[in-house]
């Protein structure tokens, strides 16, 4: 599996990142577990998680997804060839949210037993936090990064002014700046990255780790219509904003794209994001076994560059 440098970290992950939302949520332990071993076993190695994954599912508090990874790791010993993300930030209830000094210093210690390590590889601010100023959040991530508890920061959900802003301030206190950030961003939702954040990131040198890479499953052809949103419940309301006329167009193009290279509308999708300039690495993830393989195969998947500008003008905005 070929590498990428997030950033100017010097921190290494896949061309694709595993979305670990779906742990404690719609896979329970056991299967977590197995796809843990097969995602290290296909060399997808970085894991994306959240201090508040899954926090909205019914009877849940927030921190599952973390607690079966650290359990994973507890039970395999493999800590040292697994690359941890996780973000800070959300509302976790009770006032437990935000990235005050403080907050981020409770917040890192709670994330760290759950994952049942000494470290995180990549801790990223979850959202922007408006009252607490720059210089305090980047001051509590350096400390944590001089106390070895956290190797590389990120950012996700800021805008292009914050992202600059925090470049700003970490040049001129000399503490450490963020080396990514992770947007909303597919074939279909193009615009507000490509207008409003892909010229800053580019320009600062900042990675991207994309989410909602296939646009909660509508562009792996699962949803042409609105009888198909009775498949997943979870995932209806979101996906019914994709059922128009310029998303059965992306689905058209998707299909043809995959028919020529005897590989899923899934596949394709993610290979439009790895080969996109800029794009680290996207965030998929899989409830079962059974859909890893499109995964795994749209890491090795190269769009020939007239097949990139077909789904470009497919998806135009």
């Amino acid at each position: 599996m070929i590498s990428r440098e997030l950033g100017h970290s010097g921190l290494t992950i896949p061309p694709l990142v595993f979305g670990g939302n779906v742990f404690g949520w719609t896979a329970d332990e056991a299967t977590s577990f197995r796809l843990l071993d097969a995602l290290l076993d296909a060399g997808l190695n970085c894991i994306d998680s959240a201090d508040v994954y899954s926090r909205w599912v019914p009877g849940h508090r927030g921190g599952e997804s973390e607690s079966i990874i650290g359990k994973w790791l507890k039970k395999t010993g493999k800590r040292d060839q697994v690359i941890i993300a996780t973000k800070v930030g959300m509302d976790m209830g009770n006032g437990h949210k935000g990235l005050s000094a403080a907050y981020i210093e409770q917040a890192v210690e709670r994330s760290l037993q759950r994952l049942q390590t000494d470290r995180i590889d990549l801790y990223q601010a979850h959202c922007d936090d408006s009252h607490t100023s720059l210089e305090e959040t980047l001051g509590a991530f350096a400390e944590l990064i001089d106390k070895g508890k956290v190797r590389v920061i990120g950012a996700s959900n800021y805008d292009a002014r914050r992202l600059r802003e925090a470049k700003t301030v970490a040049e001129h206190l000399g503490l450490p700046c963020y080396q990514c950030l992770q947007p909303n961003y597919n074939l279909y939702d193009r615009a507000d990255y490509e207008t409003r954040l892909e010229p800053t990131v580019r320009e600062l040198g900042i990675g991207v780790i994309c989410y909602y890479a296939l646009a909660g499953g509508f562009l792996s052809g699962k949803y042409r219509s609105h009888t198909d949103l009775g498949k997943s419940e979870a995932r209806a309301d979101k996906v019914k904003g994709y059922l128009n006329e310029r998303g059965m167009t992306i689905l058209v193009a998707l299909d043809e794209v995959a028919e020529e290279y005897d590989a899923t509308p899934a596949q394709v999708a993610l290979a439009w994001l790895i080969a996109r300039p800029g794009i680290t690495a996207p965030i998929a993830s899989a409830s079962n076994l059974e859909q890893l393989p499109d995964l795994i195969a749209a890491t090795q998947l190269q769009l020939s560059d007239e097949d990139i500008h077909r789904l470009d003008a497919a998806s135009a905005y």
